[in-house]
């Protein structure tokens, strides 16, 4: 609502031939196609929707190292190696993002913001100790503080909380289509408004029939369409859930806290909030471990008075009003960790699968990693997100 329709493509009106084709023209899509925009490649991203309008339109653009597994827990999954490994990634991407953000033309608007993850209650405190020694122990920029300074700080009541450094924000909707932009500008295309209705897998390449009936014959595909991607995997990878999120009536200034830091709890589900534009609060979760469109939507006032309720007894001194609301849907996997790779029933295709609260960082590492498949580099990383894991 805020930008609007930023870009217009059309849609697919004739058959085509592309060296790589991707589907989902999201952040995940767009992320992808630009790090394979100068690859030598003919590349072509298509959208059942115009670009961005999925979930990315829906994102909170919470950029944080930390996924929603803890990293002690994320140990016992895939061992402290690959954990750690992960979330350093995760801690490159954000700064990969804002090195992107600084070559687009125009500079795009990006914020290094510092985080802070509170104990949502007193039994929560230990654990959360235990995180941030492990955090400590492999190089993590984060301290601890005690209840009196969380609320001293932040004006926050809680028993405990890791203040990390590294941590960002950005607008993903504006992101993507700057990234889309710079894709065009190129020479490449995108095509809103055009449902892949069949894939056909070759033995030298894949076939995209539209849903108007025309063909798209690519030497590869890439698919990056989020939580929808999953009806083209054959085993189950993930949990569809709903979120809710708002935007509150702007805030005076001297309410707004330390740093504008991003904050989130250890409660499950989770409570989320930072500060966005002209001192607006976007608060965001209470998410529903199920989908359904219907109910989701159906619940969006009641989640709307639910958040309220959560943020006022945490920052006591803030009156927030909600302005606009909605919800969203996002897979869950079992780790916490992304898909990203290849699968044997579905040749030539790749799929760049940013799942959890994650989703941006994720992608980039997808970008990368699919990156370096498509021409033929080996990336060390590759291995932590496979679908054999």
């Amino acid at each position: 609502m805020k930008d609007g329709i930023v870009a217009t493509y059309p849609s697919l009106d004739e058959n085509i031939k592309t060296d790589i084709a991707i589907m989902g023209a999201g952040v995940s899509g767009a992320l992808t196609a630009y790090y394979l925009r100068n690859s030598g490649f003919d590349v072509a991203v298509f959208d059942r929707r115009h670009a961005g309008m999925g979930s990315t339109a829906a994102s909170t653009a919470f950029l944080q190292y930390e996924i929603d597994t803890p990293l002690t827990k994320l140990s016992a999954y895939v061992g402290k190696q690959n954990a750690v490994k992960s979330y350093r990634l995760c801690r490159k991407a954000i700064y990969d993002i804002e090195s992107i953000c600084k070559k687009l033309e125009p500079a795009f608007d990006f914020s290094i913001r510092p985080s802070l993850h509170y104990a949502s209650f007193k039994k929560h405190r230990g654990e959360l100790y235990n995180e941030y020694v492990m955090r400590r122990e492999h190089g993590f920029n984060a301290e601890w503080l005690e209840a009196a300074d969380v609320n001293k700080i932040f004006g926050l009541d809680a028993p405990g909380a890791i203040f990390s450094a590294d941590g960002g924000e950005v607008d993903a909707y504006m992101l993507t289509h700057a990234l889309l932009g710079a894709f065009r500008h190129e020479g490449h295309t995108i095509f809103s408004n055009t449902t892949i209705s069949d894939i056909s897998h070759e033995r030298r390449g894949v076939t995209l029939t539209t849903a108007t009936g025309h063909t798209i014959k690519a030497k590869k595909l890439v698919i990056a369409c989020g939580y929808e991607s999953q009806k083209y995997v054959p085993k189950k990878i993930a949990e569809i859930h709903a979120t809710y999120a708002l935007v509150s009536e702007p805030v005076r200034e001297d309410l707004l806290w330390h740093k504008n830091s991003l904050m989130w709890e250890t409660a499950t589900p989770y409570m989320y909030f930072r500060i966005a534009d002209k001192n607006r609060i976007l608060l965001g979760g209470k998410d529903d471990f199920f989908h359904n469109p219907q109910i989701r939507d159906a619940r969006i006032k009641r989640k709307t008075e639910m958040l309220i309720h959560s943020f006022s007894q945490k920052m006591r001194h803030i009156n927030l009003k909600a302005d606009f609301s909605w919800a969203g849907a996002f897979g869950v996997t079992k780790d916490g960790l992304p898909y990203i790779g290849a699968i044997p029933e579905r040749p030539h295709t790749y799929f760049a699968l940013g799942y959890g609260g994650n989703g941006i960082t994720f992608s980039v590492i997808a970008a990368e990693i699919i990156r370096d498949m498509l021409l033929k580099k080996k990336n060390e990383n590759a291995h932590l997100f496979d679908f054999n894991r």
